[in-house]
Formats: C-alpha cells, structure tokens, sequence
C-alpha cells in the first residue's frame, strides 16, 4: 500500500509526440491539454507544419508532459507534403512516449482501421516506446457499442499501451489520457515550473497570421499560403509587426486581397486580435501579399516558407 502511494506521488516527466492523419484534432487536444491557445488549429488539412513544443505541468501528482504537436502523416503531395511528413517524423525522436490519434467511425462508416490511417501506423513500427490510442470524437458516436469492434481492429495493426476513447473539444476523458501518459514516463522533471514552449513569440505571431488567412480563403488557397515576419518592433506598450502572406499564383494573391481589400482586411483584424490576446498587448499590424509560383513543389522553398517561418 505505501509503495503503489509513493509511487502515484513521484515526479514524472518525459516527451510525448501526437501523431495521426490530418485534422483528427492533434492541435485541439495539445489546446486543450494546456488550457490554453498555444497551436492554430482550422478544418484545412496541413495547418500544423512545424513541430511545436507544448508543456503541460500538474503539481499533484508532480507531472511535466512535453507534448510534441506533428503535422498530419498522409502520403506526400509534392515537395510541401514530403516536408511535413519529414517534420512528423522528426518529431517522433527522443520521445518516451507516443499518443496515436485518430477520431471514432462516422455513422454508415465500416468498423475498420481507416485506410488513411496507415501511414501513420506504419511509422510506428520503428518507435521503441509505448504507444496510446487515442480515439477522438467519441461524443458523435450514437451507436457506443460500434468503439469496440473499432477499438479490436486497431489493436490488430499495433500493440498498445493503452486505449482512451475522448473528445478534445469537449474534453472528455483528457485526465484518463493523462494519467496513462503518465504511468509510463521516467521519473524526475526536465523543466522549470513555469515552462511553456521552446519556441518564440515571433513563431505563434506567424502562424496566428497564417491562420487567419487560411480560414478568410477559398479551398485553392489556404494550403499554399505560407507567412514571414518582416519586421517585429516593440515601441512601449505597443508591437509594431509587418508579415508578407507567400501564394503560389496571381489569381491566389486576388482572392487574398479580396475586393477593394476586403478579405485582407479581414484576415488583418482577426490576426491581430489573436496576436493581441497572445502578447497581452496593443499590436499594429501590416499585411502584404507576394506571389512565390509554384513554391509547394519546389523542396528548397517549401521547406524554408513552410517550417521557418516565424522563427528568425
């Protein structure tokens, strides 16, 4: 009895990645985890494209999970997909622990493993740490008994862990998540208490930026927008910022700037409202639009729009 005590009370602390398919809700539930807007998260598939680094802490028991958000594992489109597919993998590295999400079956839906979901499977084959299945979404599920012949089909294509049905909206069941996080992270803490990321404030103003974008764009649009910071001056209790938005076609940047910039507009004010709530400060805000032909097919300029922007 003191033992299982001492041990339910130990610091724990260790990676974890969140790997699956695109927009099966990694980016929500790392939101949700923290309690807070740390990644963009939109219905467009390939929004996350870097690894961002999220710390959660807990004081009872003492627990420090770094959660790992990845971009989405599909097969690659381009020089742009295999870049993030690069990036996903990448963030599987010195991680003690994986979180494999993936969203319960839509109604009408065969109970099967979803056919793209396999790319995501199969690049668990070379981690040697243990694996949680996490099954999104389980709030639209009507019919409850269909998780279980879901859950056997899953666990036919990898061993395991553990299996925790959960909604990252709703938040259902992110403790039960937590907890099997935990049981199986090393002892100790890594970071200081009040740790959050390891990226700068410069990279979440971009992808704020970019987020807006994506979601004031037509479906043509929004996976060939990239975003650079070209200036970021702070002046007392206000932050200058000027971004340029890359589009890959002239007709793109049209749509961008919207008539008599109207959907610029737009995109400026939602951004700066987000980057305003980020930085707890008055920001101005400067947008352009620059056409980049063809930027998603060529692997030197997807890579340096796409996984550095925001950085410097």
């Amino acid at each position: 009895m003191v033992e299982a005590t001492n041990q339910a009370e130990e610091a724990r602390s260790g990676r974890c990645a969140i790997v699956g398919r695109p927009n099966v809700g990694k980016s929500t539930l790392l939101n949700a985890v923290l309690g807070q807007k740390l990644v963009i998260a939109t219905p467009r598939p390939g929004t996350t494209r870097s690894c961002v680094l999220g710390v959660y802490t807990s004081e009872a028991p003492p627990t420090q999970i770094a959660f790992v958000d990845t971009p989405g594992l599909e097969r690659p489109k381009g020089a742009l997909g295999q870049v993030l597919i690069d990036s996903a993998r990448q963030g599987l590295v010195d991680c003690d622990a994986i979180v494999f999400m993936t969203e319960a079956p839509k109604p009408g839906a065969a109970i099967r493993v979803h056919e793209k979901d396999m790319v995501a499977l199969d690049a668990l084959n070379g981690a040697n740490v243990p694996v949680i299945l996490a099954i999104n979404k389980v709030d639209k599920l009507k019919a409850k008994e269909r998780l279980f012949a879901f859950i056997e089909a899953y666990q036919e294509k990898h061993a395991f862990a553990a299996v925790v049905p959960m909604s990252a909206t709703r938040g259902t069941n992110l403790d039960a998540l937590l907890d099997e996080i935990r049981k199986v992270l090393p002892e100790g803490l890594m970071y200081d208490r009040d740790f959050l990321t390891d990226r700068p404030e410069r990279f979440f103003v971009g992808e704020l930026i970019r987020e807006a974008a994506m979601l004031n764009t037509r479906d043509e649009v929004p996976y060939g927008i990239a975003c650079e910071l070209d200036s970021y001056q702070e002046d007392g209790g206000l932050v200058r910022i000027e971004g340029t938005m890359f589009v890959e076609k002239q007709s793109h940047k049209a749509i961008v700037i919207g008539s008599q910039g109207q959907t610029i507009k737009r995109i400026s004010t939602q951004a700066r409202e987000q980057i305003e709530a980020l930085l707890e400060r008055k920001v101005y805000l400067r947008l352009f639009v620059k056409v980049v032909p063809g930027w998603t097919r060529d692997p030197v300029k997807a890579k340096q729009l796409a996984i550095q922007e925001g950085e410097s």
